[in-house]
Parts: structure tokens; C-alpha cells; sequence
């Protein structure tokens, strides 16, 4: 429905996301540009600039592919395809600021170009110019952020919230029914429902944190609002005649990832005596929750069919819920989306399917670490309205030279749950680390306390910093006796404390019903250090399966590793120095793809001197080597103690920063590999008691968790092996969950069958 132009007097808005760089901030003289269109892509539209405060069009008079590509660089993206005169794009509103642009081509931004002046035209809005840019982002243009949009004469559009009604919607978190409120200028103020749909509903539940929305009883809410009126003391009474109280009217089309996408016309169309919502009331939405909020858990779904399950998603690598790196589940492989045409719509999608909100940051470059394997998607172009990323058009990611640099990430709003007011840290030396504190109720009386450090560990500090919105957890720390914690919040009021890692807050993980602390308080306290970036290794597969073999070696040759318990329990009970082992050998390749440096977690004046070999062990197991029957017994196993943590090799642009020489650093670099030959002590598994038959190979990297990861599912690799007692063969080696849980007993099955049926 198209709306008649309001007169001067009356103020209509058409709030829009802006589109700035994070990484590249503009100076204070830079003007900012926006692309406007029906289409909702960001590489292309209406092009328009903000000057004054106020958004205005270029007229396309001597305009050509130097501008366009100075306005598209200057969005971020690589360059311009084309650009479009005449409107094509649809005729703007307010003024035309620009006629007349001259660029070489070489400007940084489209005010560095010669023009006839802010203002000074000749063109009507039937000459609004456009732009097509290649929607290749720039490098180093990291994300497209919902931010608080400027509309004309600088007003803002800041957020929205539900102001519940019902008395059982007030006892909740997170609220899910109520009225519709929109921060405005600094001031609150609620929204008419005279015309509001459901997809104005959609939009406002998606930055809420709610994939979906339901029908309210308008009925009811009608019934109370009219005993409000009729009520001479009802507060509500009064304000509901003032038009600063209102935003007169609000249409979406259901797809936007923000209300400010929306048209949203503040004050009625005939002036400020007209009242702004005759006969109406405030709109009321009843939004959905997703899987992970609802207070109840759902129902079970169905069983899917196999065309269902073939296309799922999830987010790796985040450091909070909603957050992370874009996976797809296509062909029992688990494989990343490129980042070519990724946006917010996109991202939005992906959102919803995962029973979050709408996207509040569609991230680009690889953002939140690089992934592994195939790229399964790129160019995904969704209009909004899929019910997953499967139903959107999109390349495959191998058809426009994609790699895993250009991987595609999101930000979903997620409800508030109020869990971030109920823990803070106290007594560290910045925002970032103290002793936990935690709000819980004794008695029924919100009370303040400590954690008992029993039992504490990495697992629980994870939690606790996603908790305060703080990123990962560097350190769990149990004696906290240099950090002076609150003074009324000395008692420990949270003791046994046992967390899964995907909990959003401590009061969701089991702990103990009555306090019980061995330690009881102060000194030994719960305490945590956050950070914003952590590692993440993920070991190569390939390279385990193309470097494994056998070998028998003597037991002379054996009495270091003996001594570092790298030989199965019967190599005891060998007449030493006769016989021999034999070792299931080969090559590992650490990768480093997170955001921050690998270092062991104890510091060097800790690391213990190992005198058979000569050397210092940072870390007492690095890895864990396991052969497994097919049904996940344990045959077989060795480890590796991690003497030499250094940087191998480093991508071409990078240097390395760890070496072991000389008593040096240790650590792994991002974007760097440590490299452990197939002939390094220890560097095997020792199967000289397995007898032949097909198992399972397992590599598990920082298998305690002793050092804290953005992502410990890629921790492990795992290996079809097949025995005959004199030759080995691996295949099929793969890292963290690229299957399903059952695609083990499905291959093994097929393997099966096809021996029948020969």
C-alpha cells in the first residue's frame, strides 16, 4: 500500500541501515552513502549521500563508471560493474545534492570529487543515478551491521522492546508478549496498531531475539484498554492524547532484518493537531522463542526424511550464543558458505532457521576463524521469507574461486534471558578478570556470593565469561586469594559447579542443592581471566592418512619412550633389551586457524626437564593416539607429550614467532602449523597386541582441554583403519563431525553389502 506525501509540516521517515566499514572508519568530513532499491541487495540501487543530516540523491548528468566505482569503493565493495541513469532504480525524496561529479577514479571517497556544489542542480528526481557494484567486499571491510540508522534531519531510530501486559508475561525472561515500544529521539514511545500486520510482528520479534510470531486476542487487549481509558486516574489515559507518545504508523514487508528498514511514519499526515492514533491502541506482538529459550522444552519433532536432513546449519567458532562461523551440512559432509553477496537478508535467514532472532552483523573474511573442508555455498542471494538457507539461490562454493579466507559469519539477536545481571567479576586488575560472583536466591531472597573452586575448570569459566559477554576464558583459576572481592558477596552461595559448555549462564549447569565447599570461602574462591579471541587447532587428516605405516622397532631403541609410557602395558613384562614393538607410525600437521595465539598454559619457569631426551615439557599431554574397534572399544593407545610447541611454517606474509631452540617460546602463531615427523619419539601407537581387523583411528589434539579453544569440536580426527598382521592401511580420515552420529554404522553397513554382494 502506497501512502500520499505528507505535507511540510508532518514528518515521514524512511530509516535505512547504514553500511560503513568497521575497519575503515570514515573521517568527520566524509560523507556516507547508502544504496537504495526495491531489489534489497546491497551491491546496487538508487545511490544516495547524507549531507546536513539529511539524505539526498546525485543527478546522473556527466556521471560514468569512474564515479560509480569511487561510490562503490567507498562502500566497500571492489569496484563498480555499471552504473544506471534515469532512476532506474526509483525516484529519491528531499534534495538532489549532487550534478555535475568528476572523478579521476583514484578518490577515496565521492566528496574528494569535483561537483557543482552541495545543492547546486539543474535535475529532477527522474534523473536519480544508480550503481551496480561487484559485490566482492573490499579486504578489510569486515561486516554489514545494523547500527542506528539516520533518517532525515539527523533523527534516530534506536531499538524496540515489549512492554508486557499480562501479569504471567511479567514473571518471565525473556518477554515474549506485550506492547510495542520504539525508542525515538531519546524518548520511548508506542506504536498505533492501526495498520500493523504480522509482518510488522516478524521484524519486531527477529530483533528480539524470536524466530517467528503468533496471533494475539486482540479482543482481550481491547477490553483492557478501554478500562484504562474509562479509568480518570489511569496514567495511560493521558498520554495517549499527546502525539509525541505515538509513532503513527509502521509497514513492513516482513523480510526486514531491522525496523529500520521498515516505512515508519511518525506523526499523522495532516499536522500536529490531528490526533496520532484516533480510535486505536498500542500494537501488541506475541513473539515465538526458539529451541534454546523456551521455558518448557518443545515437543519432539518428527522423524525426518532423508531429503530433510541433507541441507542443516549451525554456527562454529563464537564466542557467544547466536554467534559464529556459517556451517552446512550438504552430502554428510559438513562444509562453510563464501562470503561473496553475503548479507544481513542472508544471515537473517540462517538466524530464524536456528531458532534465533534476525541477523544483527553479517561478518565477512573469515571473521570468526577459518573453516575446514569442502565450501559448500557461495553468492546466496535469499529474499527472506525462506525457512532455511536451502531454499535460497546460491553457487556451489568451488564455481568462483572461494577459499576458506572468504568464509561467511553472523550475529543473531537472541532474547534478553537477564542471565548477564545475575554474575560479575570483582577484584581483578581490569574488566576482564576477578573473582565470579553470582546472584542466586536463598530463601526465596536474591542473594550475592562466590563459587566454590572445587571442581572448577575451563569447561565452567567458558560459561561464565559467554555469561558476561566477555568472549572466551583464558584462565579458570581456583586461588583467588590477591583478588579482593566484593565484601558482602564473601559467602559462597554456588558449590559443585558442573558444566556441559553450551549452557548460556552458571545457574543453568548442575551444582550442588545445599552449598558444600571443602575449602569453604575466600582464598579459594572461583575466579576467571577472559579474552576477546582464542585459538583454534584443528589437525591435517590428510597428511595422517598418506604418512601412516609399520614398523618394528627394537627395544634397545625404546627405553626413552618407555620411560614417557608411550608402550602398551605388556612392553613391561619384555626381556629388555631383546624383541621388539611393532608402531603404527606417521606425520601430524597442527594448524592454528583461530584469532589468537596457541600457548601452553603453564609459563616457562613451570616446564619440566625431561634428561632421557633432553628437552622441556610445557605441556604433559598434547595429544591423545587411540585405536578403537568399530563399536568404540579401546584396543590400543599411545600419547604425545608436547616437548617442542614452535612454529614449522607460516603462510607466505607471516613470521614465525615460536621456536624451541634456545630455551624459546613456545606456542603456535595464528594461521601457523607445528609439524611432528613420523620419526619423532612417541610419534605412533603401539599395536603389537592388536590382532588384524578393521577399527577405528583416533587423534585427539588438547585432549583435557587444558588450553582454552574458540572451537574443541575440531579437536579430533578419525580414521578407517584395516590390519592384515603384516600391512596397514588408513582412509576415509576426517576431521571433528563432518558426518552424522550414525554415518560410522552407515559405512560400515555399505561395506557390508557390497561383500555379499560379491
Amino acid at each position: 500500500m502506497m501512502w500520499p506525501p505528507p505535507p511540510t509540516f508532518s514528518v515521514f521517515l524512511l530509516l535505512l541501515l547504514s553500511q560503513v566499514p568497521s575497519s575503515r572508519p570514515q573521517s568527520p568530513g566524509t560523507k556516507k552513502l547508502r544504496l537504495v532499491g526495491p531489489a534489497n541487495r546491497p551491491e546496487e540501487g538508487r545511490l544516495e549521500v547524507l549531507h546536513q543530516g539529511q539524505w539526498g540523491t546525485v543527478c546522473d548528468d556527466d556521471f560514468a563508471l569512474q564515479e560509480a566505482t569511487v561510490a562503490c569503493r567507498q562502500l566497500g565493495f571492489e569496484s563498480a560493474l555499471t552504473w544506471a541513469h534515469s532512476a532506474k532504480f526509483g525516484q529519491g525524496e528531499g534534495p538532489i545534492w549532487l550534478d555535475n561529479v568528476r572523478c579521476l577514479g583514484t578518490e577515496d571517497t565521492l566528496d574528494q570529487c569535483g561537483s557543482n556544489g552541495w545543492g547546486v542542480s539543474d535535475c529532477r528526481h527522474s534523473e536519480d543515478v544508480g550503481v551496480v557494484c561487484h559485490p566482492r567486499r573490499q579486504q578489510g571491510y569486515h561486516s554489514e551491521k545494523v547500527s542506528n540508522a539516520l533518517g532525515p534531519q539527523g533523527r534516530r531510530l534506536e531499538e524496540v522492546r515489549l512492554k508486557p501486559i499480562l501479569a504471567s508475561a511479567k514473571r518471565h525472561s525473556p518477554v515474549t508478549e506485550g506492547a510495542v515500544e520504539v525508542r525515538y529521539e531519546g524518548h520511548w514511545r508506542q506504536v498505533c496498531d492501526q495498520g500493523w500486520t504480522m509482518n510488522n510482528s516478524r521484524v519486531v520479534c527477529g530483533m528480539l531475539g524470536f524466530p517467528s510470531q503468533a496471533p494475539v486476542n486482540s479482543h482481550y487487549y481491547r477490553k483492557v484498554w478501554n478500562l484504562k481509558m474509562k479509568d480518570p486516574k489511569s496514567r495511560l489515559n493521558g498520554l495517549t492524547k499527546k502525539n509525541s507518545f505515538w509513532i503513527h504508523r509502521v509497514d513492513c514487508l516482513g523480510t526486514e532484518p531491522h525496523l529500520a528498514k521498515c516505512q515508519v511514519q511518525v506523526a499523522p499526515g495532516r499536522g500536529k493537531l490531528r490526533p496520532a492514533c484516533p480510535g486505536g491502541m498500542h500494537a501488541v506482538v506475541n513473539c515465538v522463542a526458539g529451541p534454546h529459550f523456551q521455558r518448557q522444552k518443545p515437543k519432539p519433532k518428527r522423524k525426518e526424511s532423508g531429503a530433510e536432513q541433507e541441507l542443516k546449519v549451525r554456527l562454529r567458532s563464537g564466542a557467544q550464543v547466536g554467534e559464529g562461523r556459517v556451517e552446512v551440512l550438504m552430502n554428510r559432509q559438513w562444509g562453510t558458505v563464501c562470503d561473496h553477496r553475503w548479507n544481513l537478508i542472508s544471515a537473517s535467514v540462517v538466524c530464524r532457521q536456528l531458532g534465533f532472532g534476525s541477523a544483527r552483523e553479517a561478518l565477512f573474511g573469515a571473521q570468526l576463524g577459518q573453516g575446514l573442508g569442502p565450501i559448500h555455498l557461495s553468492e546466496v542471494r535469499c529474499r527472506g521469507y525462506e525457512q532455511t538457507i536451502g531454499d535460497c539461490l546460491a553457487l556451489e562454493g568451488s564455481q568462483n574461486g572461494c577459499q576458506h579466507a572468504n568464509d561467511a559469519a553472523v550475529r543473531c539477536n537472541i532474547p534478553d534471558m537477564g542471565f548477564q545481571n545475575k554474575v560479575r567479576l570483582a577484584g581483578g586488575r581490569n574488566s576482564e578478570e576477578g573473582v565470579v560472583e553470582v546472584q542466586v536466591e536463598v530463601n526465596g531472597v536474591p542473594r550475592w556470593g562466590t563459587v566454590c573452586s572445587d571442581h572448577w575448570g575451563l569447561t565452567e569459566a567458558m560459561v561464565t565469561c559467554r555469561q558476561l559477554g566477555l568472549g572466551f576464558a583464558n584462565f579458570a583459576i581456583k586461588d583467588t586469594w590477591y583478588w579482593q572481592g566484593t565484601p558482602e558477596a564473601k559467602e559462597v552461595v554456588m558449590s559443585g559447579v558442573r558444566c556441559s559448555g553450551t549452557e548460556m549462564a552458571l545457574q543453568q549447569c548442575q551444582r550442588h542443592g545445599p552449598v558444600h565447599c571443602s575449602h569453604g570461602s575466600g582464598r579459594f574462591s572461583a575466579g576467571v581471566a577472559c579474552m576477546n579471541s582464542a585459538p583454534d587447532l584443528v589437525m591435517n587428516a590428510q597428511l595422517v592418512q598418506e604418512t601412516a605405516y609399520l614398523e618394528d622397532r627394537p627395544l634397545s631403541m625404546l627405553y626413552c619412550a618407555h620411560e614417557e609410557n608411550c608402550l602398551s602395558k605388556s612392553a613391561d613384562h619384555m626381556d629388555w633389551p631383546y624383541g621388539h614393538r611393532r608402531l603404527l607410525r606417521f606425520s601430524s600437521q597442527i594448524y592454528n586457524l583461530g584469532r589468537a595465539d596457541f600457548r601452553p598454559k603453564a609459563g616457562r619457569h613451570s616446564w619440566i626437564w625431561h634428561q632421557c631426551h633432553r628437552h622441556y615439557h610445557s605441556i604433559e599431554v598434547f595429544t591423545h593416539y587411540d585405536l578403537l574397534t568399530l563399536n568404540g572399544s579401546k584396543v590400543a593407545e599411545g600419547h604425545k607429550a608436547s616437548f617442542c610447541l614452535e612454529d614449522t611454517n607460516c603462510p607466505s606474509g607471516v613470521q614465525r614467532r615460536y621456536a624451541c631452540a634456545n630455551f624459546g617460546e613456545q606456542g603456535v602463531a595464528v594461521g601457523c602449523w607445528d609439524t611432528y615427523r613420523h620419526d619423532i619419539d612417541c610419534q605412533w601407537v603401539d599395536i603389537t597386541d592388536v590382532s588384524p581387523g578393521d577399527y577405528i583411528f583416533q587423534v585427539v589434539v588438547n585432549p583435557t582441554n587444558d588450553v582454552a579453544e574458540s572451537d574443541f569440536s575440531n579437536n579430533m580426527i578419525r580414521c578407517r583403519c584395516k590390519y592384515d598382521g603384516q600391512r596397514v592401511w588408513l582412509h576415509n580420515c576426517h576431521t571433528g563431525d563432518p558426518y552424522r552420529p550414525n554415518a560410522e554404522l552407515s559405512l560400515e553397513q555399505e561395506q557390508r553389502l557390497r561383500n555379499n554382494l560379491i
